[in-house]
């Protein structure tokens, strides 16, 4: 009797041994990087020529986003079958009719366009001339949250604001993202009584140089076509100034530009003044219709009831198209932004093959046009969702994921925010990733993609990028790909990539996705979150 017991109880301990060894596997990989590479052949192809927003490289790409959903069995989700139709006016500034002049002291002195300063086509400029005197209000930012208030106690009716783009080092990373769109910060601005708003990028965090940014200034710019989207309503003039030429702005004003972006650099307190000159400015812009459209698909759910509820997967289809040559290349390809994500969107789709149980709930492949031209796809997609917008219970977006260093740390944007966060964790430790919070929080990555769209609608959002630890040789990989590459003709098919990497990316992405689909409660935003008011307010 006591040996069959022992023995029993060796059985048991076995058991235990197989079930724990069998409950530490990691779960079976499903990708292996090469259908990544092969969707991105095609999307970044020269013949695409950059999927610009409206054009015919981008009505090609989506046409082939459709050939691949409809091969992997998804059904039509959008209003045309797969497509959302989008409509958008076009701006594009005339230079030689445009001018932009410093006047002080009854003197002017010309500002040359592309050098010294560019206006912002994004927003609806004021067509006739435009004179007023200028006052530099810091990081130009009002955050009732912390009481603070750039704009408390100076007279700005009438005046062109002048602002380092930033925070300062005691603003959350989520309320100096929010508080910096141009959209929240025109409230402020245009309660004030301003008028215009010139922007100086802090030199302490730009991703790319003056000399590419200013490169494709007169290339057009959009915006949704309806009132609801106007977000800056009477902004008469707005324009972006060369750092490296700002000490104009500043003179005669008691302060330098070489103050204040030395006070920039370590996030401190900004001075805030009259500067001692007027602005005199007229833009030319010419405007046209254009449309584009949404791709949306749907992995219909296996749940009776959680069927009807959706957890997004989104990626933005276009780039930026045919630009100024740099080193005699026009094309700008947008091979990792962001070819890259939406052929992750079509091979996580194709990965459920045709017998295999599909999670709980139904997942949504939104594929989004007019990233570019200020996440306007996305913008118009949670405003007018193709499903119940209270259905959608998470989005998890990929945009530039940049798969170009081995994988060993994912940064997640939105980690701390709701318990989304949480769910990605789990889902990269399971492939042995370890994961991290944004470690560049000056570059307002969260706030910079179709994320923050379904964010601003209550719906908890995550993006998933390849991470790396600071100071390490990762970082400036990272470092030299944002100065060489981003936004450039060299984002293009010959540059290395590490499918490796990208697989096991998909593949955390896809265990996120099942994760979120298969439990029985919606993720829910942290008690602590700044973001969890649009929950509240949507409801």
């Amino acid at each position: 009797m006591l040996k069959n017991a022992f023995l029993l109880a060796i059985m048991v301990a076995l058991a235990l041994v197989d079930f724990v060894a069998v409950a530490q596997q990691p779960p079976a990989k499903l990708f292996d990087g090469n259908s990544w590479w092969a969707h991105v052949q095609f999307l970044a192809d020269d013949k695409l020529e950059g999927r610009e927003t409206g054009s015919e490289g981008l009505r090609t790409a989506d046409a082939y986003v459709v050939e691949q959903l409809t091969k992997a069995g998804l059904q039509p989700a959008g209003v045309n079958g797969f497509y959302q139709p989008v409509k958008f006016v076009s701006r594009e500034i005339d230079e030689k009719d445009s001018s932009a002049a410093l006047v002080s002291a009854g003197k002017e002195q010309p500002l040359v366009l592309g050098d010294d300063a560019y206006f912002i086509t994004r927003f609806d400029l004021a067509p006739e001339e435009i004179s007023a005197p200028l006052v530099f209000i810091g990081y130009g930012l009002k955050v009732p949250e912390m009481t603070y208030d750039d704009l408390a106690g100076l007279d700005l009716k009438g005046k062109i604001v002048v602002y380092l783009a930033g925070s300062t080092a005691e603003t959350p990373t989520a309320l100096s993202a929010h508080y910096q769109t141009m959209g929240e910060r025109w409230k402020a601005l245009r309660q004030a009584g301003v008028i215009g708003a010139i922007a100086i990028p802090n030199p302490a965090s730009m991703d790319i140089p003056w000399s590419r940014m200013s490169l494709n200034r007169t290339h057009a710019s959009m915006d949704l076509i309806g009132d609801e989207f106007n977000e800056t309503p009477g902004l008469k003039t707005s324009l972006i100034f060369n750092p490296a030429q700002a000490e104009k702005l500043f003179a005669g004003s008691g302060h330098t530009f070489a103050e204040i972006a030395n006070l920039g650099k370590d996030r401190k307190p900004l001075p805030r003044f009259p500067l001692g000159a007027s602005l005199k400015c007229r833009a030319a812009v010419k405007s046209t219709s254009v449309e584009s459209a949404n791709v949306i698909a749907k992995l219909p759910g296996s749940d009776p009831a959680l069927k009807n509820e959706y957890v997004v997967l989104s990626a933005h289809v276009d780039h930026v198209g045919i630009g100024a040559p740099i080193n005699g290349d026009r094309i700008y390809n947008g091979a990792m932004d962001n070819a890259s994500g939406v052929a992750a969107l079509l091979d996580i789709a194709a990965s459920w093959k045709a017998n295999q149980v599909h999670p709980r709930r139904s997942i949504l492949f939104v594929f989004v046009t007019a990233e570019e031209k200020g996440l306007l796809g996305s913008k118009y997609f949670a405003a007018h969702p193709t499903v119940p917008a209270k259905s959608m219970v998470a989005d998890v977006n990929i945009d530039m994921f940049l798969p170009i260093v081995p994988l060993k740390v994912m940064k997640v944007q939105g980690l701390a925010e709701s318990d989304l966060g949480d769910r990605a964790r789990e889902a990269a430790q399971a492939f042995g990733v370890r994961v991290q919070a944004d470690p560049q929080p000056l570059r307002n990555a969260f706030i910079r993609s179709d994320q923050y769209n379904f964010i601003r609608h209550g719906i908890p959002a995550v993006k998933l990028d390849v991470g790396f630890d600071p100071g390490s040789p990762d970082e400036q990989i990272f470092k030299e790909w944002l100065t060489v590459r981003y936004h450039a003709p060299s984002d293009d098919l010959a540059q290395p990539v590490d499918r490796a990497t990208a697989a096991t990316y998909e593949d955390v992405v896809r265990q996120l996705l099942v994760s979120v689909a298969d439990t029985d409660a919606r993720p829910q935003w942290k008690t602590d979150s700044f973001f969890r008011r649009y929950a509240t307010a949507s409801n």
